[in-house]
């Protein structure tokens, strides 16, 4: 008799335990479509949907992937609107091979879609005097920084991950 219990009860105990399993399933997907903008992504973390790294995610729309400093690995990403958000532990500067400097908050903001990063928050580049940079799009073998004017760089210049050097406001 106590077999049929013991089985009875894990039985019932088993059925129980999935219910509550696939209710917090159904918390989190419904969740999911109640929050809007730039949290999705923190959904996606508890779902156990992997974060691209930053290279990885530049790469895929044909941007370089040292544009950014190398410590430069937090970011969140809304695919449906585009928005990039890119955290940087601290304010810095990246010197590049064709002798540019691109100054870094620690939030850079912009909307990503293949070959461009538009609406740019959070970056400058020093044109004699530090500029903002409001758009960087990429065609072939070249870097378009829109800073004021449109400036021309070789993307190759920007193709190697670099550490950014602190630097004291941005």
């Amino acid at each position: 008799m106590d077999q049929v219990l013991n089985k009875v009860g894990s039985y019932w105990l088993g059925k129980k335990a999935n219910k509550e399993l696939d209710s917090v399933g159904d918390d989190i997907n419904s969740l999911s479509t109640s929050i809007s903008g730039g949290t999705s992504w923190l959904v996606n973390k508890i779902r156990g949907k992997m974060q691209k790294p930053l290279p990885e995610l530049l790469k895929d729309y044909d941007m370089a992937i040292g544009i950014f400093p190398r410590d430069a690995t937090n970011y969140e990403f809304n695919e449906e609107t585009g928005k990039l958000t890119v955290y940087i532990p601290s304010i810095c500067e990246v010197g590049y091979r064709d002798s540019s400097v691109l100054r870094f908050s620690t939030t850079v903001t912009g909307y990503l879609e293949k070959g461009k990063l538009a609406d740019v928050e959070g970056i400058k580049t020093k044109v004699m005097i530090w500029v903002k940079v409001t758009c960087i799009s990429s065609d072939g073998g070249k870097l378009h920084f829109t800073a004021g004017m449109k400036k021309t760089r070789s993307r190759d210049a920007y193709e190697v991950l670099r550490d950014g050097l602190g630097v004291e406001k941005f």
